[in-house]
């Protein structure tokens, strides 16, 4: 059975093989220039952030401030990366369609079982990508305020990290899933069964996401690696 770290060191090999690359150029493109969009926001608004939400800690709460800082900065790169995350894959997600539809062929020697047109496809996967949206935000939104709760901000990191991981499962693998007709519900039903592989990919997924600049050209690698990973084990 393969593993997240075969699926994607595979994954890898093959979008950059003659008549994949074509599929990658677009979407890396559209990465670094988010990427780079959000690293400049932030940059230049970080210090006034801090100094607002530093300033509504009560009074009596001041000696925990070398504790507040850092869930701050904690919470804030969480923001910042589900925002490079969502807004990517969002307008990308039509090419990471086409790409995992083509390696599926190559790699399995099975084609999908899609057989929605060109135009239609990339619609239907905009929709798609909305309904995720659906999923993740307001779960976000709870995890966003627990890391200001006393106590409970605590876990914050470790829930941050492990909602991470499944939202990137989620992202990548509903790839060659919504190729091969599964719905949304059935997806997330599939990765639910098999936990620990859904979540182990969408962990590694998540390290390669924080490799600066390098993350640009591995995450089509990871579109790759989800269509083995389904073939392995969702399929």
């Amino acid at each position: 059975m393969i593993n997240a770290f075969t699926a994607i060191t595979r994954g890898t090999r093959w979008v950059y093989q003659p008549g994949l690359r074509r599929y990658i150029f677009f979407p890396i493109v559209v990465n670094f220039i988010v990427y780079a969009g959000l690293i400049r926001f932030v940059w230049q608004r970080f210090d006034g952030w801090l100094s607002y939400w530093m300033s509504l800690v009560p009074g009596w709460l001041e000696w925990l401030s070398w504790l507040i800082w850092p869930l701050f900065l904690i919470s804030l790169v969480a923001v910042v990366f589900f925002s490079f995350t969502l807004v990517t894959h969002l307008i990308a997600a039509p090419f990471y369609g086409f790409l995992a539809a083509k390696v599926e062929t190559r790699a399995t020697g099975k084609a999908p079982i899609d057989d929605r047109g060109l135009i239609r496809t990339a619609v239907d996967t905009l929709k798609r990508e909305v309904v995720k949206l659906g999923y993740i935000l307001p779960r976000m939104l709870v995890l966003f305020v627990i890391s200001w709760i006393p106590v409970l901000n605590l876990l914050a990191p470790f829930l941050w990290a492990l909602f991470s991981a499944w939202v990137l499962a989620i992202t990548y693998l509903d790839y060659p899933m919504d190729n091969n007709r599964v719905s949304f519900a059935d997806m997330r039903s599939r990765l639910s069964a098999r936990w620990w592989h859904s979540l182990s990919y969408g962990g590694l997924v998540m390290l390669l996401t924080l490799i600066p600049l390098a993350n640009l050209f591995l995450l089509p690698g990871a579109v790759a690696g989800a269509v083995l990973m389904w073939d392995g084990h969702y399929r």
